[in-house]
C-alpha cells in the first residue's frame, strides 16, 4: 500500500502524539535497544519521531483520523531508516513481533510476519479468477509484493508497476527483499510517476486485470476511490478484464464503501463484488486503547468489464495446485481455493448495505 500521499503527513495525526525531549529519546532509545548508530541524525536529535510514542516508552503507535479513538501499537527494537521523500515520510523498524515495518507517514504499510495476507488476496483473487492473463498492471505497491505474487502465474507476460515514490521501492529493496523480489523477474516494468496519470495514457483495452495497492483516500490517494479513475480503470481493461482495488475496513469505512461500490456498479457492467481478509496490522476496531489485540481487517473491491463472464466467488486458476512458483518465491503462506471463496462472505450488516447499493 504505498501510493501515500505526501499530504497526510499532517492528517495522519501522529503529531498528536507527545514529542520525547532529545533526553528522552536516549533514555528510550538505549532502554530497548535502540543503538544510537542506527538511527539517523534527526532521530538522534528528536526531530522525527513524531510517531514514537512517550506514553508507551520504545513503542510505535499508528494515530490517524481514519480511525478516530483507537490506535495501533508495536513495541519498537530498532529504527532501521528514516527519511522524507519528495511525497512522504518514511520509517523502517524492526519490532518484537512482526519483524521489520515499513511505514509511510505514520501508517503502516506491511510487517514482515502478516505481509502475506494482503499481497496474496490482493492478487490472487482477481488473477485466480480469470483463465490465463496475460497483461498485468500495478498501481502503487512499491514495496514489491504484489509483483512477487503476480509473478507466480506462468500466463502472465508483461507487468507494468506505476509507484510515484521511487524511495520507497529503493527502501524496500534494501530492508524487505523477501518482498521485493517481485522486482527481479524479468517481465517487470516499473514506472515512477503519477498512477491516475499513467493510467490516463493507456490504450483501451491494454490490460487482462489491474491490480491497485493504494493507501487510505487521504490526499492525492482519494483520486483512487472516485469515479473518474474508476472510469479510466474500465476503459484500460478488455472485456471480461478485472480490478482488484484496497477498499478499506468493514468495522470503521462503511461510507467509504458504500461510495465505492455504487460507483463501480455504475461503472462496470460485469461482476461487482466485495471481499476481505485479515491483517492484524491494519486498521482494526480497538476501544480507544493504545494497544488491543483484535485482527485487523481489510477489504478488496472486485469487479470486471463487460464480456466474458467473471464469477469472482469460483476461481478458475488455482495457483496453489502449482508449485513451479515456489523455487524463488517461496511457498505460498495464505491464499488457497478455499479462502479464496470465503472470502466473499460478508457479516450481516456489510452484506445488507454493500447488497442494496446499485440496485
Amino acid at each position: 500500500m504505498a501510493e501515500q500521499s505526501g499530504a497526510a503527513a499532517a492528517a495522519c495525526g501522529c503529531a498528536a502524539v507527545k514529542r520525547p525531549r532529545e533526553d528522552e529519546v536516549a533514555s528510550e532509545n538505549n532502554q530497548n535497544g535502540v543503538s544510537a548508530s542506527s538511527v539517523p541524525m534527526e532521530v538522534e536529535q528528536g526531530k522525527e519521531l513524531d510517531c514514537i510514542s512517550s506514553v508507551i516508552p520504545g513503542w510505535f503507535s499508528e494515530i490517524s483520523p481514519m480511525w478516530p479513538g483507537e490506535a495501533h501499537s508495536l513495541k519498537v527494537e530498532k529504527i532501521l531508516f528514516q527519511g522524507k521523500s519528495e511525497y512522504q515520510n518514511v520509517m523502517v523498524f524492526q519490532s518484537s513481533t512482526y519483524g521489520k515495518v515499513l511505514v509511510l507517514d505514520g501508517v503502516i504499510q506491511l510487517t514482515e510476519r502478516d505481509e502475506c495476507a494482503y499481497q496474496e488476496m490482493i492478487t490472487h483473487l482477481p488473477l485466480c479468477s480469470i483463465p490465463n492473463p496475460k497483461k498485468v498492471l500495478v498501481i502503487g505497491g512499491g514495496d514489491g509484493g504484489v509483483l512477487r505474487e503476480v509473478s507466480r502465474h506462468s500466463s502472465v507476460e508483461q507487468i507494468d508497476i506505476c509507484e510515484i515514490d521511487g524511495m520507497v521501492v529503493d527502501i524496500s529493496k534494501q530492508f524487505f527483499p523477501d518482498v521485493a523480489v517481485g522486482y527481479e523477474d524479468p517481465r517487470v516494468t516499473l514506472h515512477i510517476g503519477d498512477g491516475v496519470a499513467f493510467l490516463k495514457a493507456v490504450p483501451e483495452g491494454t490490460y487482462d486485470a489491474i491490480i491497485v495497492d493504494s493507501s487510505d483516500p487521504i490526499g492525492p490517494a482519494q483520486e483512487l476511490f472516485e469515479k473518474p479513475f474508476f472510469e479510466s480503470v474500465a476503459k484500460a481493461l478488455r472485456p471480461g478484464g478485472v480490478v482488484c482495488t484496497q477498499a478499506e475496513s468493514i468495522w470503521l469505512h462503511m461510507h467509504i464503501i458504500e461510495d465505492i461500490v455504487t460507483n463501480c456498479r455504475q461503472i462496470f457492467k460485469g461482476s461487482v463484488n466485495y471481499a476481505w481478509t485479515t491483517v492484524p496490522t491494519y486498521p482494526r476496531h480497538g476501544l480507544a486503547k493504545l494497544l488491543n489485540f483484535f485482527n485487523g481487517v481489510i477489504g478488496f473491491m472486485l469487479c470486471s468489464t463487460e464480456g466474458p463472464p467473471v464469477n469472482f466467488k469460483h476461481p478458475v486458476n488455482p495457483i496453489d495446485a502449482n508449485e513451479s512458483h515456489c523455487k524463488l518465491k517461496g511457498p505460498l503462506k495464505f491464499y488457497n481455493s478455499e479462502i479464496h471463496t470465503a472470502a466473499f462472505c460478508l457479516p450481516s450488516f456489510a452484506k445488507k448495505v454493500i447488497d442494496s447499493k446499485g440496485k
